[in-house]
């Protein structure tokens, strides 16, 4: 779902460039009611792991691979707002290091690829956990199902982008056709992932995932005919309350395995964008990259001849860039709330 440079045309890059500064400014203000404490350190981890996973392209059909956009997954385990800033964060690390993602299009995928598909997921999600119980199940269920729209969503985003500023003159309906059906099938992907990084997030921290807060209610107690909280019970804390520690480190570990190893054997098959704009010509005016000299393009370290050294240092690299960014990013965020807290509290005392 990365566009290149050249699929569309400057006045409309430069709109959804517009588009998409907008979108995160009100994010970064957003993000302040999001981040505390406990869920500031996940943000820049969530961001490096999307990293990560975006690696491991998945055969879909025949000569077309599909990854993880990341959308719901960040909306769901760190906030909507967070989760723009996060996307954001990936797309400007491939952009800038891997030539992976056009840079004046860079509004184009912050708006298709962060902003649609955590806007989307988000909304879905948040309606079905109102409908069913609230369970850890009906969370992760939710989450397949908000993840699994939000891929065809951003697939008929970037329609939209190409009806009103493509510069190939195909017909709209073709593209519509070609980008439904391929990101359909992407999208149980990505859903199959976002559920399980959820589930097992839930299973472990419940309370630091930002769309399972509240997930227990508190015990009722009849009392004189009225149902009261009860108070909660004494004890040791439950194995849910693990060191949020403990968990950023094993999250991290997982998405340099994951990108310094087994982005090794993911398919090499194009994704559900490039596989489409080659079958329709949508590509025949894509312009070269402007980073394209980069010393990590293409997801690999220049210079190291050995593929699966090559590619797996480039992930590790671009995990610790990622964390090392998102992390800075959502300090900062967070050291703000914390001093607005402060000036708010002084002026009430």
């Amino acid at each position: 779902m990365h566009v290149p440079d050249g699929f569309i045309d400057l006045p409309v890059s430069a709109a959804s460039g517009a588009v998409a500064a907008g979108a995160v400014a009100v994010s970064l203000r957003g993000a302040r009611r999001e981040l505390d404490e406990r869920t500031a350190p996940l943000a820049g981890l969530v961001a490096a792991f999307i990293f990560a996973v975006q690696m491991l392209n998945f055969p879909v059909a025949a000569g077309t691979s599909g990854h993880l956009l990341g959308g719901a997954l960040a909306a769901i385990l760190v906030g909507p707002y967070t989760g723009v800033l996060c996307i954001s964060v990936v797309l400007l690390m491939q952009g800038i290091l891997f030539a992976d993602g056009g840079l004046t299009a860079l509004g184009v995928n912050i708006t298709d690829m962060a902003v649609v598909t955590t806007v989307v997921s988000y909304a879905l999600f948040r309606a079905l956990v109102k409908l069913l119980p609230r369970t850890r199940r009906s969370v992760t269920v939710s989450s397949f199902v908000a993840a699994l729209v939000s891929v065809p969503a951003a697939a008929l985003a970037f329609t939209f982008f190409y009806w009103i500023g493509g510069t190939t003159d195909i017909p709209i309906g073709k593209v519509l056709t070609g980008m439904a059906g391929v990101h359909v099938l992407i999208g149980i992907g990505e859903a199959t992932i976002t559920a399980l990084t959820v589930g097992a997030v839930i299973a472990v921290r419940p309370d630091l995932a930002y769309g399972a807060r509240g997930l227990s209610a508190p015990l009722k107690l009849r009392v004189g005919g009225e149902l009261v909280d009860a108070a909660p019970a004494s004890g040791p804390e439950p194995v849910a309350a693990r060191s949020t520690r403990t968990l950023w480190a094993t999250g991290l570990v997982t998405a340099l395995v994951l990108a310094g190893f087994v982005s090794f054997y993911a398919s090499a098959n194009p994704d559900g964008l490039e596989k489409v704009a080659a079958d329709q010509g949508i590509d025949r005016k894509t312009e070269p990259h402007h980073t394209a000299d980069s010393p990590l393009a293409d997801y690999g370290v220049r210079d190291i001849d050995d593929a699966r050294i090559s590619g797996g240092l480039a992930g590790v690299i671009g995990v610790g860039a990622t964390v090392a960014v998102g992390s800075g990013v959502f300090w900062v965020v967070r050291r703000r709330r914390t001093a607005a807290d402060t000036v708010a509290a002084g002026g009430n005392a």
